[in-house]
């Protein structure tokens, strides 16, 4: 079995206002994706010629949210990864598309717009070969999670464990963990001290939802990072 990389493609910025940054957000999601389709054997995936494709909906937080806590829509992200299955000289092909809704506070420095506060609703397909489901970042632990927003930032170090909490997504109520860390808001050099809230994957129709924020810890963010959880919405692809 071979691996390709990531072919990740932006989709339409869907707010007039975008945080200076040097990544595409989360981009770790892509790679999460293809390695966990590990699970999906080359013989579920051996017939047929065209590749087996599985695209997520769209999560995203009601407007209504975003007034109350002053989180922005920075921008919606499409993330397509594909995985090649070799058995008995045939070439199956498993694509998995997902979709990547990211919010920010951002603060202004240099007269530029720095990406401080970030909150993330990853949303992936349930991948399901010859009847059997797969789910590309269920896996993962909340250490693994972390790391997907972790990447928002720069110089991250002392990734702490520390609290953990329940809260309501999509209906469903998700376990969700804080950590701490100490990074630099990525672009600026300044250091901070930040705050992770790492939530468990919710099924949503036939896909699964992750949400995931940080922010810096003098923000006193968590009431509305719940809250912004409480406040994601889903449409099926």
């Amino acid at each position: 079995m071979t691996t390709e990389q990531p072919d990740e493609s932006a989709a339409e910025n869907r707010s007039g206002q975008r945080a200076t940054t040097r990544r595409q957000a989360l981009a770790a999601v892509g790679a999460v994706g293809a390695s966990s389709l590990a699970g999906c054997t080359a013989l579920d995936v051996a017939t047929g010629d065209e590749p087996a494709t599985f695209s997520a909906g769209t999560a995203t937080v009601a407007d209504e949210t975003l007034s109350e806590t002053a989180y922005d829509l920075n921008e919606v992200t499409d993330q397509t990864v594909s995985r090649e299955f070799e058995v008995a000289g045939s070439t199956r092909t498993v694509e998995v598309t997902n979709t990547v809704a990211e919010y920010d506070k951002a603060v202004e420095l240099f007269d530029e717009r720095y990406q401080a506060a970030v909150f993330a609703a990853v949303a992936t397909p349930q991948v399901e070969v010859l009847g059997e489901a797969f789910n590309p970042i269920a896996d993962l632990d909340a250490d693994e999670r972390a790391e997907l927003i972790a990447d928002r930032y720069e110089d991250v170090s002392d990734l702490e464990r520390g609290s953990e909490y329940s809260t309501e997504v999509l209906g469903a109520d998700a376990e969700v963990v804080v950590y701490t860390a100490d990074a630099e808001i990525e672009g600026t050099g300044v250091a901070v001290e930040l705050e992770f809230h790492v939530g468990e994957t919710v099924e949503a129709g036939s896909d699964f939802v992750l949400p995931l924020a940080a922010y810096p810890a003098v923000f006193g963010d968590g009431e509305n990072v719940r809250a912004m959880m409480n406040g994601i919405e889903h449409e099926q692809a």
